[in-house]
């Protein structure tokens, strides 16, 4: 599953993928990784207890599932501030949350090809 953003990232883009991800994970047969591409970005406009809260939430529900990756690509700050607050709260759990400052290395830590990660060709 690849996501990019666009504009500002708020609490109703994350709410929206929150519903996508549970939807998905309820009809896959395989567990499946994430990307998410925050490079598109205007702005951030979530605060540290929304992001904490959504993270500790998803880290209950996904429970003992099979393992995931999911990897984060940031170019600045806010975006580092957001995906490094989800992975810390993820450690220890399936959901294995990576930040990368290139695609390059996200795309090897998935196993997938840098094109897979591109929505924009």
């Amino acid at each position: 599953m690849v996501w990019q953003p666009r504009g500002t990232l708020d609490d109703a883009q994350v709410d929206t993928l929150i519903d996508m991800i549970e939807e998905a994970e309820e009809k896959a047969e395989t567990p499946f990784n994430r990307y998410t591409d925050l490079s598109k970005l205007d702005a951030v406009g979530l605060n540290f207890d929304y992001v904490f809260r959504v993270s500790l939430y998803r880290r209950i529900i996904y429970g003992d599932r099979p393992a995931v990756k999911s990897a984060f690509y940031v170019t600045d700050r806010p975006t580092a501030e957001v995906a490094v607050t989800h992975a810390v709260v993820a450690i220890d759990s399936p959901l294995m949350v990576k930040v990368f400052l290139d695609r390059e290395t996200a795309a090897d830590w998935l196993g997938v090809s840098v094109c897979d990660l591109e929505l924009d060709r």
